[in-house]
């Protein structure tokens, strides 16, 4: 019988925590502290130590995130924010939902984060904010970001979505730059059990706008100081990922000790991810890149090992913002990563055996003649 290798198991992940869990989800129910309340707030100083921040703010989602928190620095119509063309739809959708118009630079060859050699190229006065995103949970390269923002007043948002813990030249991603935006979607570093997701800064009237964004613009109940949303954390979610954050370090140790076997047993076999110097990197995603990537997860798949593809159609080159203007080779690498990226099966309870199965059928695939 073929042993599988699932690309995530979310129902391992969980099994040691199942009553601890329930345990919390009966007291929440119990008080029916359900939207906002008491167990969002537990769990928001819970994560605000952990990012060694002074605020964390809950919201509904990390998209929810990152539009509330780009309305609070004023970021409007008229505006441009800079990001990266290879991330998630999400963080170019804050921007525009926010009435300001995304404008991308490339990425780093090695790292997959933005290039900070490229700011200089799309920087005009209608800038307003650079958004960097921490792609795959490798910090991108903050501090020529930061002197670039700094010089030009500009704000400075991390998009750390997939870097729950990560840390740049010792410090925590969430302290780098004005603000921070973390999901908590089920597969992330830190999921919970639905959507989630948290804004974390050290700007004491920055969290108050977005605490009041983020609950219809109230200063307190029918009291509206601005136009908000609804966008409070479930009191269900906030007592779970208080939970799960207890064992956050470990599942990153634990990501880190994979990675590595990895990155030795692929050796030659494939573009393995680049670790850059200075960091802590918490693979989130594990991605090789390869030739012929159709037929490379055909192939492992059919040797019983599960993959994924983040992201197989860069923002730019995106249907919905066609009218950006840009076209195919506007941004060369991020456009080829999206191409030959295969997102390997990475989470804590994978075990060396399995690991090792997933590198023996990448190196069957390289052998047999699939990968140029």
């Amino acid at each position: 019988m073929q042993i599988k290798v699932p690309f995530l198991d979310l129902k391992s992940h969980h099994a040691p925590l199942l009553q601890e869990i329930n345990d919390a989800i009966r007291e929440v129910i119990d008080s029916a502290a359900f939207a906002g309340g008491p167990f969002v707030t537990r769990f928001e100083d819970d994560f605000a130590a952990y990012c060694d921040c002074t605020h964390a703010i809950g919201v509904g989602s990390g998209t929810e995130a990152l539009w509330l928190v780009l309305l609070a620095m004023g970021v409007g119509p008229g505006d441009e924010v800079i990001t990266v063309p290879n991330s998630f739809m999400a963080t170019a959708e804050a921007i525009t939902y926010c009435g300001a118009k995304p404008v991308f630079v490339d990425v780093d060859e090695r790292t997959y984060t933005l290039d900070p050699a490229g700011l200089e190229r799309v920087v005009t006065a209608r800038t307003k904010a650079i958004i960097p995103v921490h792609l795959f949970g490798q910090p991108a390269d903050m501090d020529p970001i930061l002197a670039f923002a700094r010089e030009r007043g500009l704000f400075v948002v991390e998009d750390a979505a997939q870097a729950h813990g990560a840390i740049y030249k010792g410090r925590k991603v969430g302290t780098l730059g004005d603000a921070a935006c973390f999901s908590f979607y089920p597969g992330k570093n830190l999921g919970a059990f639905g959507e989630a997701g948290a804004v974390v800064t050290n700007n004491h009237e920055l969290q108050e706008k977005v605490r009041v964004l983020r609950d219809h613009g109230q200063i307190r109940k029918y009291h509206h100081s601005m136009i908000g949303w609804n966008a409070r954390m479930d009191g269900i979610q906030g007592a779970i990922l208080q939970i799960k954050l207890r064992h956050l370090e470990k599942g990153n140790q634990l990501r880190r000790a994979h990675a590595a076997q990895y990155d030795s047993g692929l050796n030659g076999a494939a573009v393995t991810p680049f670790h850059a110097t200075n960091v802590l990197h918490v693979y989130h995603v594990y991605a090789i890149r390869v030739q012929d990537r159709d037929e490379v997860i055909q192939q492992l798949a059919a040797r019983g090992v599960g993959s994924g593809v983040h992201y197989p159609v860069p923002i730019h080159l995106q249907e919905a913002y066609r009218t950006l203007g840009y076209g195919h080779g506007a941004f060369p690498v991020a456009e080829r990563c999206a191409t030959e990226f295969v997102s390997l099966p990475m989470f804590p309870e994978l075990t060396l055996a399995q690991v090792e199965l997933v590198i023996q059928a990448v190196k069957e695939v390289v052998a047999a003649g699939v990968v140029a």
